[in-house]
């Protein structure tokens, strides 16, 4: 019979390593909840409608990358291909603006894009994510970059850079959009077939092409600071006073526009050298205009997604430790088995993880499989320590054994305190 596989782009996260995400997660967890966010948990699901209007329809995501499908009465829905939309679709939905003048909210879950698999990127994916909404005030963006700062600190991980832009506001943006088809109209057969396209709707995604002919094209194009009206030049310094402030290090990068439509004034990346040509672990900016384009109240907004897998791959895993069973226990013999299955629900219900083999087996085989396990301590219980009313308790890293009474054994254990659940 034929295996069936995962589906291309798409892979299992092994125990070994979700344990590194779970404490990637906590920790952002924790970093986010001391600024002052809220969890959301968005659905995996949404009307197709959604990531149209939101993200844009020219872009790679909605024309390529979307899984779209329609639903039993007809209706598209999408898989979440990014967590914003879904997260301001749930602001709006929800009336957050008439409970609080602000929000501050992330999220952590799965996305889907049918992208060509590649190293750290998958078709299904992972994203740490958060957003502001009620703040037009740049020192709300010099904060959000502080605290993405404060949480790779958290996690240890050091040789990324902060690249900083401007891209404008609704006002200033079209003399950029004329500037740019201006520089790139004499160009066009120099271009990729998709910036060809690009050229067209939104001549601003050409500066995002990976394309190395098109990126070289976009470092001689036309800069998005030349173009910024007053309120758009004086929030980009703002920015930059504010991030000063922090001591954070940062640079201004004139083609960082990101991929996404619905993006105003400040976008950044943060990117790390060693992970090649796809190297944002981290990036966002502002969307002042989406929540009302989804059909909310005027509402200034900023926001920024971190991928996981890229996230995953700066981090040394070996600095989280593995939390194995406390004990093992090994029970020889029908009566033993017995008795050890009384002593697992005892041990469990006091919250001290515990496992026994209930495949049984010799005293050594057992005990192979309990060092394996990487337990701290074996109960061993067979007949003989039945008939003397005992356990033996043997401590893995010092190898010394001690008989304890089997009435005594659960109180004895919860005393100790590293047999304690964490």
């Amino acid at each position: 019979m034929r295996q069936i596989q995962a589906i291309k782009g798409i892979r299992d996260v092994l125990p070994e390593e979700s344990v590194v995400w779970q404490h990637i997660n906590q920790k952002a967890r924790e970093t986010f909840h001391t600024f002052g966010y809220q969890e959301i948990i968005i659905p995996i699901i949404e009307v197709a409608e959604l990531f149209l209007r939101s993200i844009g329809e020219t872009t790679d995501i909605v024309e390529k990358e979307m899984y779209v499908f329609e639903d039993r009465d007809g209706k598209k829905i999408a898989l979440r291909p990014e967590g914003t939309a879904s997260v301001v679709r749930s602001y709006i939905e929800n009336n957050f603006s008439r409970t609080s003048t602000f929000s501050k909210l992330y999220y952590i879950g799965p996305m889907f894009r049918r992208e060509r698999p590649q190293a750290g990127r998958y078709r299904q994916f992972y994203q740490i994510g958060a957003e502001v909404f009620g703040f037009d005030h740049p020192m709300i963006d010099a904060e959000m970059l502080f605290m993405i700062d404060q949480f790779f600190h958290t996690l240890n991980i050091t040789g990324y850079e902060l690249q900083i832009n401007s891209i404008g506001c609704p006002l200033c943006r079209p003399g950029f959009k004329e500037a740019l088809k201006s520089f790139f109209i004499g160009r066009l057969a120099e271009l990729c077939e998709n910036c060809r396209r690009r050229f067209e709707f939104n001549p601003m995604r050409i500066l995002d092409c990976k394309s190395t002919h098109c990126h070289a094209l976009a470092d001689e194009a036309p800069k998005t600071l030349d173009y910024l009206c007053d309120d758009c030049l004086t929030h980009f310094n703002k920015v930059q006073d504010s991030l000063k402030s922090t001591g954070i290090q940062y640079i201004i990068k004139p083609r960082l526009v990101r991929g996404l439509d619905y993006y105003t004034r400040t976008t950044f990346e943060f990117v790390s050298g060693s992970l090649g040509a796809q190297n944002a672990v981290a990036a966002g900016g502002r969307y002042d205009t989406l929540v009302e384009e989804i059909g909310g109240p005027p509402t200034p907004a900023l926001g920024f997604s971190i991928g996981m897998e890229r996230l995953y791959s700066l981090f040394d895993s070996i600095s989280v430790q593995k939390k194995p069973p406390k004990i093992f226990i090994v029970a020889l013999g029908e009566k033993g088995q017995e008795k050890a299955f009384s002593l697992l629900n005892q041990l469990l219900r006091e919250g001290i993880p515990s496992i026994m083999d209930y495949s049984g087996g010799s005293l050594k085989s057992q005990m192979r499989r309990a060092d394996k396990l990487e337990v701290s301590s074996v109960l061993i219980i067979g007949e003989d320590e039945i008939n003397k009313g005992i356990v033996t308790l043997r401590d893995m890293t010092t190898k010394t054994q001690t008989e304890i009474p089997l009435s005594e054994v659960i109180e004895r254990l919860k005393n100790i305190k590293s047999f304690k659940s964490c």
